[in-house]
């Protein structure tokens, strides 16, 4: 059996010492770029690979040390007023993940606004650095607010939850909205509809690289064309809960008759109170972003928590390793909805005859 290559290996042929080899083998910023790059090619040359138990038991002693000060990470945020994101529960979840992880991992949570009046992006940059602030979660964007934060990325690492500001490629985590709204029509159909609407303000869908409409179109090939009811957006102000006009709700529901509509509450609670709509009599209803598990709509949780969670735990994995500025070949991460069944939509007569044959 071959003998592993050790950094003593590496540092002979280099002619460095140990310590620089490791420093260079985690990109360590101290070092200049050519001589880590020169000593990664020679590791790679050299068939170098490194010792995972090694890399745990490095992992277990720093975590078993005396704790330090909890390191601080960046939360931006660029929304109408500093915390009018909290407002909306989704943006509130992705924090409150993105903070309950953070201290279990040994950092701990900085906001930042970037609409902070008299304070440029240059200033803020300044004093990212100046606390030592290397690693930023950007996050809660406002729809319609999509310019760049005109930060120095050569200096920090960084990741962002959901799409906005689209200009800014570096690894993206978000909730798998198309999956989302595939699992509620697989729903709808395995409860025996056919006829399944989409209700969605136009914006909303945008925000998300259309990946709502994406995944409604998708799952309509499931069904024959017959049946297949033109998806309804309608247009408000972006980042609003405007809901969708009444009149031009109800025209496109009695002209297509849906059996079950899949929207967001926020979206159609009030048409339905004012057409004095009562679900599942009237048409099933399948919320797309419930708040809660409570069971009082079938629905898809949307786990925003966890994207919170998994943003630092992905920027936790590039500061231990040292990765800096705007990623070569930029990730995204989702994550899945869980199904709640709700009273909202019944399984129908026809689906359970159905079965039983």
């Amino acid at each position: 059996m071959n003998r592993r290559i050790t950094l003593a290996d590496i540092a002979k042929r280099a002619g460095y010492h140990p310590t620089t080899i490791s420093m260079a083998l985690r990109n360590h910023p101290r070092l200049p770029q050519a001589t880590t790059k020169k000593i990664q090619e020679l590791a790679k040359e050299m068939g170098y690979q490194p010792d995972p138990a090694l890399g745990a038991l490095v992992a277990y002693r720093r975590n078993a040390s005396p704790k330090q000060q909890a390191a601080p990470l960046a939360y931006v945020t660029k929304w109408d007023t500093e915390w009018g994101w909290k407002k909306t529960n989704t943006h509130l979840s992705f924090y409150e993940g993105a903070v309950s992880r953070a201290k279990e991992l040994g950092y701990k949570i900085d906001h930042f606004w970037l609409g902070q009046p008299g304070v440029s992006h240059q200033r803020t940059n300044e004093i990212l650095l100046n606390r030592g602030i290397r690693g930023l979660i950007i996050a809660s964007h406002m729809p319609g607010s999509d310019e760049e934060p005109a930060l120095d990325w050569s200096k920090f690492s960084s990741v962002k939850i959901d799409f906005v500001p689209t200009r800014l490629h570096v690894h993206t985590i978000s909730n798998d909205q198309r999956a989302i709204v595939q699992l509620a029509f697989k729903k709808a159909l395995k409860a025996g509809y056919r006829r399944i609407g989409f209700v969605l303000p136009h914006w909303y869908d945008s925000y998300v690289n259309n990946a709502w409409s994406a995944g409604f179109l998708t799952s309509q090939l499931q069904v024959p064309e017959e049946d297949r009811i033109p998806l309804k957006f309608f247009h408000t102000s972006p980042g609003t809960n405007s809901g969708v006009p009444v009149t031009e709700f109800e025209q496109w529901r009695l002209k297509h008759r849906p059996e079950v509509i899949i929207s967001y509450s926020e979206f159609v609670k009030s048409a339905f109170e004012m057409l004095q709509i009562q679900t599942p009599d009237d048409f099933a209803y399948i919320d797309i972003c419930p708040e809660t598990k409570d069971g009082s709509n079938a629905g898809v949780f949307n786990n925003c928590t966890r994207v919170g969670e998994l943003a630092v735990e992905i920027l936790a994995g590039q500061l231990q390793q040292n990765q800096i500025g705007l990623p070569q070949y930029p990730t995204v991460t989702k994550v899945e909805g869980t199904w709640i069944e709700g009273e909202s939509l019944p399984k129908r007569e026809l689906a359970t005859s159905a079965e039983n044959h």
